[in-house]
Protein backbone atom coordinates (compact mmCIF):
# COMPACT_ATOMS: atom_id res chain seq x y z
CA UNK A 1 0.00 0.00 0.00
CA UNK A 2 1.42 3.39 -0.95
CA UNK A 3 1.68 6.29 1.46
CA UNK A 4 -0.85 8.28 -0.59
CA UNK A 5 -3.37 5.44 -0.48
CA UNK A 6 -2.81 4.99 3.25
CA UNK A 7 -3.43 8.69 3.89
CA UNK A 8 -6.61 8.55 1.80
CA UNK A 9 -7.96 5.57 3.75
CA UNK A 10 -7.10 7.21 7.06
CA UNK A 11 -8.74 10.47 5.98
CA UNK A 12 -11.91 8.71 4.89
CA UNK A 13 -11.99 6.75 8.15
CA UNK A 14 -11.67 9.91 10.25
CA UNK A 15 -14.28 11.63 8.09
CA UNK A 16 -16.87 8.91 8.83
CA UNK A 17 -15.86 8.41 12.48
CA UNK A 18 -17.78 9.89 15.39
CA UNK A 19 -14.87 12.16 16.30
CA UNK A 20 -15.66 15.85 15.88
CA UNK A 21 -13.39 18.81 15.18
CA UNK A 22 -15.10 20.69 18.03
CA UNK A 23 -13.74 18.08 20.45
CA UNK A 24 -10.22 19.27 19.58
CA UNK A 25 -8.99 15.66 19.53
CA UNK A 26 -5.40 14.81 20.26
CA UNK A 27 -3.23 12.95 17.77
CA UNK A 28 -3.69 9.80 19.84
CA UNK A 29 -7.50 10.08 19.72
CA UNK A 30 -7.39 10.63 15.97
CA UNK A 31 -5.19 7.56 15.45
CA UNK A 32 -7.52 5.49 17.65
CA UNK A 33 -10.62 6.68 15.79
CA UNK A 34 -9.04 5.87 12.44
CA UNK A 35 -7.99 2.40 13.55
CA UNK A 36 -11.39 1.60 15.06
CA UNK A 37 -13.31 2.88 12.05
CA UNK A 38 -11.21 1.01 9.49
CA UNK A 39 -11.46 -2.11 11.62
CA UNK A 40 -15.24 -1.82 11.85
CA UNK A 41 -16.08 -0.70 8.31
CA UNK A 42 -13.08 -1.67 6.20
CA UNK A 43 -11.62 0.51 3.47
CA UNK A 44 -14.58 0.06 1.12
CA UNK A 45 -17.11 0.79 3.85
CA UNK A 46 -15.37 4.05 4.73
CA UNK A 47 -15.27 5.11 1.08
CA UNK A 48 -18.95 4.27 0.62
CA UNK A 49 -19.99 6.37 3.62
CA UNK A 50 -17.86 9.30 2.42
CA UNK A 51 -19.63 9.16 -0.94
CA UNK A 52 -23.00 9.01 0.79
CA UNK A 53 -22.21 12.07 2.92
CA UNK A 54 -21.04 14.08 -0.09
CA UNK A 55 -24.26 13.13 -1.86
CA UNK A 56 -26.55 13.97 1.05
CA UNK A 57 -24.70 16.89 2.68
CA UNK A 58 -22.26 18.41 0.17
CA UNK A 59 -22.34 21.75 1.98
CA UNK A 60 -20.93 20.21 5.19
CA UNK A 61 -18.84 17.40 3.72
CA UNK A 62 -16.16 19.56 2.14
CA UNK A 63 -15.24 21.28 5.40
CA UNK A 64 -15.18 17.99 7.29
CA UNK A 65 -12.97 16.41 4.62
CA UNK A 66 -10.53 19.31 4.77
CA UNK A 67 -10.36 18.99 8.56
CA UNK A 68 -9.95 15.20 8.36
CA UNK A 69 -7.10 15.42 5.83
CA UNK A 70 -5.19 17.99 7.92
CA UNK A 71 -5.84 16.13 11.18
CA UNK A 72 -4.65 12.81 9.74
CA UNK A 73 -1.46 14.33 8.37
CA UNK A 74 -0.64 15.87 11.73
CA UNK A 75 -1.65 12.86 13.83
CA UNK A 76 0.28 10.33 11.82
CA UNK A 77 3.34 12.54 11.32
CA UNK A 78 3.67 12.57 15.10
CA UNK A 79 3.40 8.77 15.36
Amino acid sequence: MTAIHTDDVRTEALFVSDLQRSQQPTAELIREAVSETVGRLGENGCAALVAQEFGEHPDCALGRMQWARTAVRRAFAAA
